[in-house]
Formats: structure tokens, sequence, C-alpha cells
């Protein structure tokens, strides 16, 4: 496996990010979607779909004319689902995750985002923040299942913020409110900018990297499928900081010494 180009190699030093632009087919895409359809209509029918785990957007429940149309949030399809886990594991993904993590290469957390429209963004945090692990950094690996553009909550990055350490935060009261959203407030956003993606768009990103994203007030919603990865020698501290193992994360080995699991 080659290193990260150039460009890319500066763009995450500099900025925390960088960009795969038109990295995956959207019929790949199509079929992420669709397969979330599914898996949330067997939750609305009360069967279980294993270890996934479904958050809904609140304020959308009411009108919600099936199922899919209240989802926020599905974690945990990185496992036992084959159209996420091929992604995950997709030699190109993670030729890049080696060039700045290493070798070894853990995916712990999965989740796709729904944001219909109405729905709320989330306010400004560092993914870092949720992640109490012996080590940092970790890559999201942030794939647009549709367009996200300026009306349809798109993500703002600010620039240069993965240089940071990880910042206080206050808990988000807004009503509906997802659970566990929280705020930096001590920490001057300017200079961030928005991050319009087409269909099949991958951002890289550092864990420290602040980034939000705004409301859903476009008639369109925007999707995206998020996984993030760690050190495959990570130590998970949960236990130790918070107590309690949070039920979104799921350490999947997909790469050891420079080899995916079938390759060994």
């Amino acid at each position: 496996m080659s290193a990260l180009t150039e460009a890319q190699q500066s763009g995450w030093e500099r900025d925390g990010f960088f960009f795969l632009r038109g990295f995956t087919n959207p019929a790949v895409c199509e079929a992420m979607y669709a397969r979330i359809v599914e898996l949330t209509r067997t939750v609305a029918r009360g069967e279980s779909i294993g270890d996934g785990y479904l958050m809904q957007e609140q304020r959308l429940v009411a009108s919600a004319l099936h199922p899919e149309d209240s989802l926020s949030k599905l974690f945990r399809v990185h496992r036992d689902e084959p159209v996420f886990r091929a992604f995950v594991e997709d030699a190109r993904l993670l030729e890049i995750a080696m060039g700045l993590l290493g070798p070894d290469l853990d995916c712990f957390l999965s989740q796709f985002i729904a944001k219909h429209p109405g729905a709320l963004g989330q306010p400004w945090h560092q993914d870092a923040f949720y992640f109490p692990f012996d080590r940092r950094p970790q890559v999201g690996l942030w794939l647009a299942i549709t367009e996200a553009h300026e009306y349809n909550g798109p993500l703002w990055v600010l620039p240069g913020s993965h240089l940071e350490p990880v910042h206080a935060v206050v808990d988000d009261e807004r009503p509906g409110a997802n659970l566990g959203y929280v705020e930096i407030i001590d920490h001057d956003m300017e200079g961030a900018i928005p991050v319009p993606m087409q269909t099949g768009d991958v951002l890289v990103f550092h864990s420290h990297l602040m980034h939000m994203s705004t409301d859903n007030a476009s008639n369109e919603s925007r999707m995206a499928m998020v996984y993030h990865l760690a050190d495959g020698n990570t130590v998970d501290q949960s236990m130790e900081k918070i107590g309690f193992i949070p039920p979104n994360i799921d350490w999947l080995p997909v790469l050891r010494g420079g080899k995916t699991p079938t390759e060994q």
C-alpha cells in the first residue's frame, strides 16, 4: 500500500481534513439507503436488527408517513451489514487511513445520518469528546449519500482547529435535540467554512476538528454514512472515565500489519 498524496498529507496537517471527491459509485450510496430503509421498517415492526441502534428525530415523528421519514441516526452497521462492511474494508480507503494512523486499524463506530426537511443540525463539537480512549487522533470518514448544499443542513468545519485540545462543552438544550448533543462555546469559530459535497464524495477528518451542521431548511433530505477508525492498539477507557461502554461503539479489526483479516 502506498502513502498519502502530498495534497492529502498537507490538508490533514494544515486543515485537519481533506476530500476524496467521487470516491464511491452513487449506486453504492443508493444500496446503503435502501438497506437503511429496510432496517428502519424492521424496527418499526418491533423486530430485531441485531446490533443496530436507531435514533429518531423527535420533531419529525408525528408527521412521518413512513418509519424512515423520522430517522435521525442508525448506528452499528459496520460489522453485520454487508454493504456497509464492504465500504469500510475497501482497500483504497484503508490505504489512506493507514497513512494517517499506521498499519493496525479498527473501525469502532458507524452511523447512517438522515437529515430530513425540518431536522435539527448538530452544534459545534469535536468527535474526540465522545472517544475516551488512551490515544488520539481517530479518523472520521464522512460519505455523502446525497448532495449536501447550503440549504439542506451541510457540515461546517473550522480549518486548523484539529490542533486544539478537546474543549469543554455545554449540553444542547434545544427542544428535540438528540441525546448526547453538546456544544463548544469557548472558542471563536470565525473562519469556519461550509462543506458542499456530491453523492459519493468522502470527507476524511481528524477527531479534534471542530465541526457542526445547520438545520435542514430545504425540502430535500441530506444523508451521510460516517465511519470512525482508530489505531488497532487503542485501549477503550470508557468504563474508567465515564462508567459505561457507549451503546454505539463496536470495535472491529479491519487491518493488521497492513493486511486485512482475509489477507492474513
